[in-house]
């Protein structure tokens, strides 16, 4: 078990940087690597346009490593650009050990290594301001062609395009955080289908096809679902939007997962769908599809009003609130 404070140095070489130096993954534009001591990582851009973002995982206790790369990452792509590497600040509660550390590096070298991109750093320690683990990382990101879009670059007159499902993410959080209980209620493929539901977690495709196809605004799905993404893309646009609910994709096994929770899916954390706002949205659809990646037109950008229209009845399309992830009655 490991004491309050910062992860003894022999530890941290032996889990943390020497598996993040003999990573398979080292890239030309990155000039400072880390290493014991080093505060800071460095890279060179060239002429392109430089992209930060950050955002913590807090609503997940497994494959914490894993989801923080993949989510992080999606906020660079949904702006058009290309990640090139995550630090990362990794807080445990006490009584932490060496297989949980070693389990979080596992899922973030096996994320950065899926995506090409580096580990550049960051911090680890052990504290009792924290019950379970937290991870809060910050990507650094570059343009392709010093070209990027905005979440508010939506235009009136374009479609609202969404990919893969409705509450993805989140179906796999909650299979892992609450196998044993689900085990119980569904079947066991069903229970396996959401688990690797995780494997879709990246937008990096979408974004290339949707940047090449002209889209002007995109959005990770994060907390709040489907339907908060729409708002905030709409919202951040200043614009208003109609969405098209039954034409929302869902699957399955996330429709099960979530009736056994007592949750929404269309109000689920769903990263890796990205919501997009482009003209001729069939086409891009098509130019998805043919890639590999299921979409769907689920409406339209309008010059003011947010609404929902679902079976034939049309409402207000209210403010995302808290994530129907931390609502689950498991």
């Amino acid at each position: 078990m490991f004491e309050i404070g910062k992860i003894p140095p022999q530890i941290l070489e032996r889990i943390v940087l020497d598996p993040v130096t003999h990573s398979k993954v080292h890239r030309d534009d990155i000039v400072v690597r880390p290493k014991t001591g080093e505060d800071c990582s460095a890279m060179d851009p060239k002429e392109e346009l430089c992209v930060f973002s950050t955002d913590p995982i807090t609503g997940a206790t497994k494959d914490t490593g894993y989801l923080a790369v993949h989510i992080n990452c999606n906020d660079v792509f949904s702006a058009g650009a290309e990640p090139v590497g995550i630090l990362m600040t990794v807080l445990l509660p006490p009584q932490s050990d060496e297989a949980m550390l070693e389990e979080l590096m596992h899922g973030t070298l096996k994320a950065a290594a899926e995506l090409g991109i580096e580990v550049l750093g960051g911090h680890t320690e052990v504290t009792d301001a924290v019950t379970k683990p937290v991870i809060s990382a910050t990507v650094i990101g570059k343009t392709r062609n010093r070209k990027m879009v905005c979440t508010g670059g939506a235009e009136v007159g374009q479609d609202v395009i969404m990919t893969k499902w409705a509450g993805l993410e989140g179906t796999a959080i909650i299979a892992h955080e609450h196998e044993d209980v689900l085990a119980q209620r569904i079947d066991k493929e069903l229970l396996e289908e959401a688990k690797d539901m995780k494997g879709y977690l990246s937008v990096g495709t979408e974004s290339r096809i949707a940047m090449e196809h002209g889209a002007t605004a995109m959005h990770d799905a994060t907390e709040g679902g489907i339907l908060g993404a729409v708002w905030e893309l709409a919202e951040c646009s200043g614009k208003g939007v109609q969405v098209l609910a039954d034409n929302i994709p869902i699957k399955e096994v996330t429709k099960a997962v979530c009736k056994e929770a007592g949750i929404e899916p269309l109000l689920l954390i769903s990263s890796g769908t990205m919501i997009i706002s482009a003209f001729d949205g069939v086409e891009l659809v098509k130019k998805l599809e043919e890639a590999g990646i299921e979409a769907a037109v689920i409406g339209r950008i309008t010059e003011s009003g947010k609404t929902i229209l679902e079976q034939g009845k049309e409402r207000v399309l209210e403010q995302p609130k808290s994530d129907a992830l931390y609502q689950v009655k498991l």
